[in-house]
C-alpha cells in the first residue's frame, strides 16, 4: 500500500506587532523544526516559543509541546522570552528614530527621581534628623530649585501636560520618600509643593518651547501682552486627551519636512505593491512618525485625505504599530487578553440584567438568545456577542454605531456618519447581531476604510483609528470607548462615570 502523501499546512503566524502566513508543504517533524522554519522563512533571528489556538478549548491560548496537536490550519502566536523582548526591541529601533517618550504615567506611586549628589547628601541627614527629632529640613532657595527641576524633568518624561491629579501624586510620592520635606502648616504635608510642582511645570515647558520641542511649541504664540490680538491662552490647546504618550514628537537627527515627505512617498508606492515588503514599510513609517502625527495634530485635514497620504495605517499590523507608538501599548494583546478575561463574568452581568423587565433587558435577552441558538460557542462568538451587549448594557444607543446592509445593496447612506461599523450580510435578516457575515467595514467620516471578517477585529481596528487619526469618541457610545480605554487597557486613571465605575465594580466582584 502506497504512503499516504504528507497533508500541507497553513499557518498565521502572530508576531508582537504583526501577522503573515505561511504555508508548509507538510507538517513539521517537531515543534522546534517548526521554529526553526518560522525563523527561517519570516526572518526572525529571535529565540521564541509557541503558542496555539487551541480548538478544544475554544480558541484559548495553549503552549504547542507536541507538533501532532496543531491543525492543519491553525493560527500560532510568537512568545518572545523577556531577553528576547528587550534584544526585539533594540533591533526594531536601533537604526530608526524612536518615540521620545518610552514610558507611560506609572499605574502606582510617582518614581522620584535621584537628585544630584550634593541633594541627596542634605535630604539624607535631613531624613535621618525629622526621624530623630521630627525636625524639618530648612529649605534653601537653590536646593528647591534643585529639587523642583528635577522632579519637572522627571515628569516631563512621561507627560508635558500631566494632570492636577498625577501632580499630586508625584508631590505625595516626594513627601512620602523625604519626609524632612513636609510642610508643617499643610493638612497633607505636600500641598505647597504641589503648587510649586504645578508651577515649575509651566516654567519647564517654556524652557523646552525655546529649545524648539514641538510637543510644547505647538501651542505657543497665544495672546499675551506684547500679543494681545492673539487667541486666549487657554483656547485650543493641543495636547494629549487620552493617556497618548508620544503625542507631537520631533522630527529625527538629520530629517527635515522634505526628506520625509520623500519617505512618505515611497511609502504609497510599497504599498499599492501586490507583494509588499512589510518591514521596510515599518521602518519608513516609524521614521515619518513625526510628520504624521504633525499633520494629524496641526492641520485635521478630512479621514478620506490622510488614509490617502498614509494608506500604511490601512494595514492591520501597520495600525497597531501606531497605536503603539502613539501609546507604548500593544494594542491586540492587551485588549483580547482583558476582554478573554472578564468575558464569563460579563456574560453573567448581561444575563442578569436580560432577566428583569424594561427595553435594556428585552435589548439583551434578544442579543443572549442569538448566542444561544449557535451551535459552536468559540471565544470569536462570545467576543462579538459581548462587544454588542456591552453597549446595551450600559444604555447607549446602538442603532448609529452597529449598521447592518445586504451584500447586494447598491449603496447605504452613510452621508453624516463620523465613526461606525457597517454589517454586509447576504440575506434580509433584521437580527442585531450576525455572526457569520460577508465582511464588516470600518467606517469613518461617511468612507469605508477598511473591511475585515470579525467584528471583535473591525472594533479593534476603530479604536486603532481614532488613536492614529487623533479623533473623537462616537457621542453615543462614549462609555463603551472609555471602558476599552480605561479598564480593557488601562491607558487613563483618570475619574469614571457613575456607570463604568460601577461596571468596574461588579467586574471585580
Amino acid at each position: 500500500m502506497a504512503a499516504a502523501s504528507p497533508q500541507p499546512m497553513i499557518l498565521r503566524v502572530v508576531e508582537p506587532d504583526q501577522a503573515r502566513k505561511l504555508k508548509l508543504s507538510s507538517r513539521p517533524a517537531s515543534v522546534d523544526a517548526l521554529i526553526n522554519i518560522i525563523k527561517e522563512q519570516l526572518e526572525i533571528n529571535l529565540d521564541f516559543d509557541l503558542l496555539y489556538e487551541d480548538p478544544d478549548f475554544e480558541g484559548k491560548l495553549t503552549s504547542l509541546t507536541d507538533i501532532e496537536e496543531l491543525p492543519q490550519k491553525a493560527v500560532v502566536h510568537i512568545s518572545l522570552s523577556q531577553d528576547s523582548s528587550s534584544i526585539a526591541s533594540t533591533v526594531l529601533l536601533s537604526d530608526v528614530s524612536s518615540p521620545e517618550r518610552l514610558s507611560r504615567w506609572p499605574p502606582g506611586p510617582f518614581p522620584v527621581p535621584t537628585f544630584a549628589f550634593d541633594v541627596e547628601l542634605k535630604l539624607r541627614d535631613g531624613n535621618a534628623e525629622y526621624k530623630k527629632n521630627n525636625t524639618h529640613l530648612k529649605l534653601t532657595r537653590d536646593l528647591k530649585h534643585d529639587i523642583l527641576e528635577k522632579l519637572a524633568s522627571t515628569i516631563y518624561g512621561f507627560k508635558a501636560y500631566p494632570s492636577d491629579k498625577e501632580i499630586a501624586k508625584a508631590a505625595e510620592a516626594l513627601v512620602a520618600k523625604h519626609p524632612c520635606l513636609k510642610e508643617a502648616g499643610s493638612e497633607t504635608g505636600w500641598n505647597g509643593w504641589k503648587n510649586s510642582i504645578k508651577f515649575k511645570m509651566g516654567n519647564f515647558r517654556n524652557k523646552m518651547r525655546r529649545a524648539g520641542c514641538q510637543e510644547v511649541t505647538v501651542n505657543a504664540g497665544k495672546r499675551s501682552r506684547s500679543y494681545p490680538e492673539n487667541e486666549s491662552s487657554h483656547s485650543n490647546i493641543k495636547r494629549p486627551k487620552r493617556a497618548e504618550v508620544n503625542f507631537l514628537p520631533n522630527f529625527p537627527q538629520g530629517k527635515d519636512p522634505s526628506s520625509l515627505e520623500q519617505l512618505r512617498q515611497t511609502i504609497v508606492e510599497e504599498v499599492k505593491k501586490t507583494e509588499k515588503n512589510l518591514p521596510l514599510i515599518r521602518k519608513m513609517m516609524e521614521t515619518t512618525f513625526p510628520l504624521r502625527r504633525q499633520t494629524i495634530v496641526m492641520s485635521c485635514p478630512p479621514v478620506n485625505e490622510l488614509m490617502d497620504l498614509w494608506p500604511a495605517l490601512k494595514i492591520e499590523s501597520e495600525l497597531y504599530a501606531e497605536f503603539q507608538r502613539i501609546t507604548n501599548q500593544n494594542l491586540p494583546n492587551t485588549f483580547y487578553a482583558e476582554l478573554d478575561r472578564h468575558l464569563p463574568r460579563l456574560m453573567t452581568l448581561f444575563r442578569q440584567k436580560a432577566s428583569k423587565t424594561g427595553k435594556t433587558a428585552d435589548a439583551l435577552a434578544e442579543i443572549l438568545k442569538i448566542h444561544d441558538e449557535l451551535e459552536i460557542h468559540d471565544i470569536h462568538t462570545k467576543r462579538i456577542t459581548v462587544l454588542h451587549a456591552l453597549p446595551v448594557y450600559l444604555h447607549e444607543d446602538v442603532s448609529g454605531f452597529f449598521r447592518t446592509c445586504t451584500d447586494e445593496s447598491d449603496e447605504l447612506e452613510l452621508d453624516g456618519v463620523a465613526v461606525a461599523l457597517l454589517t454586509v450580510i447576504s440575506d434580509n435578516d433584521t437580527r442585531p447581531v450576525h455572526h457569520h457575515p460577508v465582511r464588516i467595514s470600518v467606517i469613518i467620516e461617511s468612507d469605508a476604510v477598511v473591511s475585515l471578517p470579525r467584528l471583535s477585529d473591525a472594533f479593534l481596528v476603530i479604536f486603532g483609528l481614532i488613536y492614529a487619526l487623533h479623533l473623537s469618541y462616537p457621542k453615543a457610545l462614549t462609555n463603551t470607548f472609555e471602558f476599552t480605554e480605561k479598564i480593557l487597557l488601562g491607558l487613563e486613571s483618570g475619574k469614571l462615570s457613575p456607570r463604568l465605575q460601577t461596571l468596574k465594580n461588579d467586574l471585580l466582584m
